[in-house]
């Protein structure tokens, strides 16, 4: 199956050009959503998010996920996230001992700048955020055992 999208380039500036692109869809899969995150990722995001992280936080970890090191800028350019979103998000993976920073030596005056990594692996994350939900899950199933306790 054949596909073709048509672009228009420079529309801002009134130098309209139009390109087509074609795309042999049997043979490759487009598979890109706003700005850096795949529908993959988004939809790890929301799982994410299911499991009790904020959004934020979410799409900061699964874009980490796929750096070996980034900027806050970048994280903010791929994810749509504001600065201060982002660096909250910062803020509170470091906190959960996720996410290490690194200063970067900038030549010149102004803020300066910092990368970020993520200090254990993936998997290890997941298996905290799993074994968090099994607490909740264990104390649910505890009060609901004490109320059918208590209802008769």
């Amino acid at each position: 199956m054949l596909a073709r999208i048509m672009v228009l380039t420079n529309a801002v500036r009134g130098e309209c050009k139009t390109i087509y692109i074609s795309i042999n869809i049997d043979e490759m899969v487009i598979n890109v959503t706003s700005r850096g995150l795949t529908k993959s990722d988004e939809s790890l995001v929301q799982l994410l998010i299911n499991a009790g992280l904020k959004k934020n936080l979410a799409k900061t970890l699964v874009y980490l996920r796929k750096r070996e090191e980034t900027t806050s800028v970048e994280i903010e350019t791929a994810t749509s996230l504001r600065q201060p979103e982002v660096s909250i998000a910062m803020q509170d993976l470091r906190r959960r001992k996720w996410v290490a920073k690194r200063d970067i030596k900038k030549q010149g005056k102004g803020r300066p700048v910092h990368s970020y990594r993520l200090s254990v692996q993936f998997e290890e994350i997941v298996a905290t955020i799993e074994s968090e939900l099994r607490k909740k899950i264990e104390k649910i199933e505890w009060e609901i055992e004490q109320l059918h306790g208590l209802s008769k």
